[in-house]
Order: structure tokens, then C-alpha cells, then sequence
């Protein structure tokens, strides 16, 4: 535990984790890698320490896409309703590891499922975080042709959440994936507005209008670097920050 006067340090009272599925794996032998979790529960429940609120939202790439399968002929509605269910697998997975490290967790669906998780109740999600309660939001929005993008950027809006935190795989935003171009950029801070003329994959275009709209900076960081989250929620400069225009 951080001493209780470290609590101020913190600059934001409540986030939004925003996780892809494919957070959850470090390979392509384990959906979902129990290591790898474990230390995604770590950096949270640091961060979660300081006082800090946290909603999560997590995708489900690492099991089931939905856009994908509607390529491959599916009908996009069914693949979208599985493609929730794999939230709520990863959701449930997220769920565990977290409370085997002693932070109290809560599952919200937008879709029922009562005997997983509960349903998503706007203030009922905001009691749970004001009690230091972390709270997964599953099941995206609840509905088909919506991404968990968006589903982070209505969750955030929703609890009042002062940033979306972006965990990748990457340090930050780039002009071009760095993996594949070596010439690629970091950029540090960019607009809302050029991020979606420049389509350049931060979030989903509605996701990114949603938090232009309503004054939600995203912040994109490198998860899996120890530490890191928890240097984002104190203001260090960490990673690209998508903000005003």
C-alpha cells in the first residue's frame, strides 16, 4: 500500500482502461496467457492503490472478431453478439486474477447474463466506483456494428471519467505502424480531429468524435511496461496523447 498522502499525486480521480483482447495474450498458442493477466492485474491494482476510480473495458480479438467473421460470409449481427461473449470471457478472466490480488472487481454486461455478471446500470456503476470497486464493462455497448472502441468512449462519458488510458503494444501513436516501418514517427500529442483525417487507428472514428465531443483526452501508452500505467495517473509524460484541436 502507498502512504495515504501519495493519493494526491494522482491527477485523474477516475479513468478508463481501455484493454484490446489481444492484450491478454503474448502468443498465439493461449487465448488468453494466465502470466500475462496477472500482470495486467498488477499494473491495476497499483494504480487502484493511489485512490484512483478505474473502469475497464476489454475487447475480445483474442478469441472471437466479429467484423472478421462477417467477412467470411457470417451474418454480422450473429458475429457481433459472439464477438460480446468474448468480452465477457476476457472480462471474467480480468475478474479473477484481480481479485486473487485482493482489489475488489465488478463485471457489468450491457447484454443479460445474470449469472456472470451484473447488468449495467449507469448509477450503479458509479456507486461501485466511488466505493474503490473496479468495474469491467462488458459486452460492449449491447449492440451489433458498434465497436468496444466505442463502447470505452460511452463508458467513459457515462461515469464521468477524466481520460481514456489506452493500453498497447506500442509506446504511443506513430505515423505508421513501427513494427512494419522502422521510418515511422512517435507523436506526442495530436488533435482529435487529425486522428480521424489521418486515420490512424487510435480508436474507431465514433469512439474518437464521442470523446472530441465531450472533452476526453485518450492517452495511448505501452501496457505491458512495468510501471507505466501507474506513471500515466500520476501525469508523468508517458506514451501520445490525443486531446484538443
Amino acid at each position: 500500500m502507498v502512504k495515504k498522502d501519495q493519493k494526491s499525486k494522482a491527477v485523474f480521480k477516475r479513468i478508463l482502461l481501455k484493454l484490446s483482447g489481444e492484450a491478454l495474450r503474448a502468443n498465439r498458442e493461449l487465448e488468453i496467457d494466465p502470466a500475462i493477466v496477472r500482470k495486467i492485474a498488477d499494473e491495476i491494482k497499483n494504480v487502484q492503490d493511489l485512490g484512483v476510480e478505474i473502469g475497464i473495458v476489454i475487447g475480445g480479438g483474442n478469441i472471437f472478431r466479429g467484423l472478421s467473421a462477417s467477412a467470411r460470409g457470417m451474418d454480422r449481427v450473429a458475429a457481433d453478439h459472439m464477438g460480446m461473449l468474448a468480452t465477457m470471457i476476457n472480462s471474467l478472466a480480468l475478474q479473477d486474477f484481480l481479485e486473487k490480488d485482493g482489489v475488489p472487481t465488478v463485471v457489468m454486461s450491457a447484454i443479460r447474463l445474470e449469472a456472470m455478471a451484473e447488468p449495467y446500470i449507469r448509477r450503479r456503476a458509479i456507486s461501485h466506483l466511488s466505493k474503490g470497486r473496479v468495474v469491467i464493462f462488458a459486452a460492449g455497448t449491447g449492440n451489433p456494428y458498434f465497436t468496444t472502441d466505442t463502447a470505452a468512449a460511452l463508458r467513459a462519458i457515462e461515469i464521468g471519467a477524466n481520460a481514456i488510458l489506452k493500453g498497447t503494444k506500442v509506446d504511443g501513436i506513430y505515423t505508421d505502424d513501427p513494427v512494419e516501418n522502422k521510418e515511422a514517427k512517435k507523436i506526442d500529442t495530436i488533435g482529435f480531429s487529425e486522428v480521424i483525417e489521418k486515420r490512424l487507428g487510435v480508436m474507431d472514428a465514433t469512439a474518437v468524435t464521442l470523446c472530441r465531443e465531450n472533452d476526453i483526452p485518450i492517452i495511448v501508452f505501452k501496457l505491458l511496461e512495468r510501471d507505466n500505467l501507474k506513471r500515466v495517473v500520476l501525469g508523468e509524460r508517458v506514451g501520445s496523447i490525443v486531446g484538443g484541436e
